[in-house]
């Protein structure tokens, strides 16, 4: 209680110190008020730009799509389609054999695999021998797991080109591929 007296009888003796204390803690409360707006305010932007990309992703908006944006759902059926198992393997080996002609490559050989050991699950496997140039490969890769029916890269041997002369190629060359893909099929469909 004291010293509550003396702090009270020391600033009314001296107004100028209890103003400045005064403008002081008036001061930092609208510095701390401002901080928080300004928090909020970055934090809402943040939410707005994260809603925005995840419609994007979701396929919602049209918007203008950036280079590594991802576009819409590509259409078609998850699953290998075709009466039976062979069909559907038919149809998995002319899905990537299309999409390594679209790249440019050249299939060699290929062998479709309806009994091995996913089989029972449902899935169908192909092994592809191609050759192609070196950039094709990533996107034929992209279109095979990017694409419907959904697709799995199981196997990638990629042989680079044998250069003998100085200078030639550079690593541009075509590279032989070995490529293992299965997708799932659904019986009945």
């Amino acid at each position: 209680m004291m010293q509550e007296q003396t702090i009270t009888r020391y600033l009314a003796r001296s107004p100028l110190i209890a103003s400045l204390l005064y403008v002081v803690v008036v001061g930092s409360l609208l510095v701390t008020t401002g901080l928080t707006v300004s928090d909020i305010l970055d934090r809402r932007r943040a939410l707005a730009q994260t809603s925005e990309m995840l419609d994007q992703i979701k396929g919602r908006k049209g918007g203008a799509p950036s280079a590594g944006a991802i576009g819409p759902a590509r259409p078609g059926t998850p699953f290998l389609e075709g009466p039976t198992v062979t069909v559907a393997g038919a149809a998995l080996l002319q899905r990537v054999a299309g999409a390594i002609g679209n790249a440019g490559g050249t299939v060699q050989s290929s062998q479709v695999d309806l009994q091995g050991v996913l089989a029972r699950d449902g899935f169908v496997g192909l092994l592809v021998s191609c050759e192609m140039d070196q950039p094709a490969l990533q996107k034929v890769l992209y279109d095979l797991e990017a694409g419907m029916p959904f697709l799995f890269v199981d196997q990638l041997d990629v042989q680079s080109p044998q250069t003998t002369a100085v200078g030639e190629g550079g690593g541009t060359g075509r590279v032989r591929v070995v490529l293992g893909v299965s997708g799932q099929w659904q019986a009945g469909k």
